[in-house]
């Protein structure tokens, strides 16, 4: 016997002429999120239905929870529009819950126009109808036990007693697919997955350091890329070795522009890599004011080595903000892993936070910048990271 999920989304349906388009991108990867589970996705009016095998029902909801694009959803009793099926089931829900709660309310929703209830009116009726076969049920709209809804839809009835919240957002890949850079840290992963909640769908690059650097870092990158996996299905995940752009830098420049010079370095090195896998972004975790290499003077330095277009989710956030995100979608464990990154380990002591470009540049000069790029992408490699099956 198939368990029944409805998938609700939101801002989706204020889009216009391209809502479809939007729609079609939701299904798709709805699709792709339940197919492990021999799931299947059905579009009806403003609303998704999902059927699995009901011994799949658990595992589906935990995932479908985490796609971008999902507003909420609720596993639900699927009727006829005849009234009478429509109290045999909300009899049989109600008796599941009515032992623990004694005060309910009844919601409905009817995009069916023709049904011929209107909502409060079909409120008053189902309700009157659990209190007739449970009298020491209590009416409270404001602060019930449980909440039986019900959503009429144009051709079948669907009640539930439980919404699940998801992310909300645009569905991953609406937006077109950019590159984050993701470090080991706490920020990055973040900056991904509000990315991907306005609808980018992602490829990741890590910078590491090896053998300065224990591989163990490069097994992190992958950890936090299988997080992200969960909102949006697979991701690829390259990562290069930047030790001897590190090495020149430590030789032959200043000390204080180390992180600027190495930075811009990541982002020629970003640069070729998106032309190669028509990437049309690059993100990043910067967060304005919040280390040396993010005051304003940095970032303006840092960004004139490309001329792509950079997003920056976190611009705006404090530290509090971001960790409190990070909890929430389950990469900061990971993040925290006591393992150092390229950019730790080559941390300036007092690092310049008023960077000149004309002065970057000049160090620039002192390095063979196409040699060093050149060299580190062979250093490339690419795996894909696929969405863990529970």
């Amino acid at each position: 016997m198939a368990a029944i999920i409805l998938i609700r989304y939101g801002e989706i349906a204020l889009k216009g002429k391209n809502r479809h388009q939007f729609e079609q991108q939701l299904q798709n990867n709805l699709q792709e999120a339940v197919k492990e589970y021999l799931g299947t996705v059905e579009k009806i009016q403003g609303r998704f239905l999902v059927q699995v095998p009901k011994e799949n029902l658990d595992f589906t909801l935990t995932r479908l929870r985490k796609v971008f694009g999902v507003v909420s959803l609720s596993s639900v009793k699927e009727t006829t529009l005849e009234l009478e099926a429509i109290k045999a089931a909300a009899l049989e829900m109600a008796g599941r819950v009515r032992a623990g709660e004694n005060t309910f309310r009844i919601e409905t929703r009817r995009s069916n126009k023709n049904f011929p209830y209107p909502s409060p009116e079909l409120n008053g009726i189902i309700g009157s109808y659990l209190l007739e076969h449970f009298p020491d049920l209590i009416v409270n709209l404001d602060h019930p036990g449980f909440t039986l809804s019900i959503e009429i839809s144009s051709e079948k009835a669907y009640l539930y007693l439980e919404r699940i919240k998801g992310p909300g957002g645009l569905p991953a890949g609406i937006s077109g697919k950019a590159l984050l850079l993701l470090s080991g840290g706490i920020d990055s992963p973040v900056a991904g997955w509000l990315a991907m909640k306005r609808g980018l769908a992602l490829e990741s690059l890590h910078f590491h350091s090896f053998p300065f650097t224990s591989q163990r870092s490069q097994q992190k990158a992958i950890d936090l890329c299988r997080k992200l996996t969960e909102g949006a299905g697979n991701i690829c995940l390259h990562m290069i070795n930047l030790a001897e752009i590190q090495k020149e830098i430590k030789a032959k420049c200043p000390e204080d522009l180390g992180i600027i010079l190495l930075r811009r370095m990541m982002l020629c090195l970003a640069e070729k890599l998106s032309a190669e896998r028509a990437l049309k972004a690059l993100v990043t975790g910067e967060s304005l004011g919040q280390v040396a290499s993010q005051t304003l003077e940095s970032i303006a330095v840092t960004e004139k080595a490309t001329d792509m277009l950079i997003l920056r989710p976190l611009l705006g956030m404090d530290k509090k903000e971001i960790i409190d995100r990070a909890v929430q979608i389950e990469t900061y464990d990971i993040s925290i892993r006591p393992y150092e990154d390229c950019c730790t380990l080559f941390l300036p002591r007092s690092p310049v936070t008023k960077p000149k470009l004309e002065a970057v540049v000049n160090q620039e000069r002192k390095l063979d910048l196409h040699e060093l790029t050149s060299k580190a992408l062979k250093s490339l490699e690419t795996v894909v990271v696929k969405r863990q099956v529970t």
